[in-house]
């Protein structure tokens, strides 16, 4: 178990300060926003060679919607998160953490013919090939996230993210599962992420309540024990609240987990 905390939750003054805290709580990694990470990059680098804390993934920081109605936005979409997988790569990350689209549909519903649904999973198929293309060359991973039915209508479950990576066939195109969206959609956690297996190339952590694990009625052990079962080995980090001090419920909360 490798445990990471996004950026945002964690104390201190500078990101200097964030790592040795990080190192301090007991994590061995951090996931960083991905708005305005390409000023950040020597910073990130040069910090993260002098610490234990490794840099786990990119979250977002991308212009514009892969399933827009308009072209333009859906073209700045991908220009973004081609040179994120760069960054990512550069810093040491596994991958970029990619949303589909948020909402409903902005496509047109094409029925008989074409279900907005259909269409707009044959289009994302096609533009995941060009980014797979681009996270292999740079040698990162384009990490698609299921979100829950509130946050959107696309892509809720690990399986409709795995469908998706086998028809890209790409090893640049992987899935992230997140245990908040998975308490929500799915019937098993521990099933779900053993048929997803390899497919999972990311963790995020966060309770039933969206707080910290513990603070809600999530059972984390029998997916842990899943993701044991499949050989898992990368990070898991949270993205979450905290009810309390950080600087007392993060170290609190590596005791939990592990």
């Amino acid at each position: 178990m490798k445990l990471a905390a996004q950026e945002n939750i964690v104390p201190g003054k500078n990101l200097r300060e964030k790592f040795a805290n990080l190192e301090k709580y007991g994590f061995e990694g951090i996931e960083l926003w991905g708005k305005g990470i390409v000023e950040r990059e020597k910073e990130i680098i040069k910090v993260s060679s002098q610490s234990s804390v490794k840099v786990t993934t990119i979250c977002a920081g991308y212009e514009g919607c892969l399933l827009s109605d308009k072209k333009e936005e859906r073209e700045r979409a991908v220009k973004d998160i081609k040179s994120l997988l760069k960054v990512a790569s550069n810093i040491g990350a596994v991958g970029l953490i990619v949303v589909p689209i948020f909402g409903p549909p902005r496509l047109p519903d094409l029925s008989p013919w074409m279900g907005v649904k259909e269409l707009e999973k044959k289009m994302l198929i096609e533009i995941l090939t060009r980014i797979g293309k681009t996270a292999e060359n740079v040698g990162s991973i384009c990490l698609l996230e299921p979100l829950n039915r509130y946050e959107t209508h696309f892509l809720n479950r690990l399986k409709e993210g795995v469908e998706i990576c086998n028809e890209v066939d790409s090893p640049g195109v992987k899935i992230m599962a997140d245990f908040f969206h998975m308490n929500i959609e799915e019937r098993k956690i521990d099933k779900a992420i053993k048929e997803a297996n390899s497919f999972i190339y990311h963790i995020h952590l966060a309770d039933s309540t969206r707080l910290l694990p513990g603070y809600g009625h999530t059972d984390f052990k029998s997916g842990f024990n899943a993701l044991k079962e499949i050989g898992y080995d990368k990070y898991m980090a949270l993205e979450c609240g905290i009810p309390g001090k950080p600087e007392e419920d993060l170290p609190k909360c590596v005791k939990y987990l592990r």
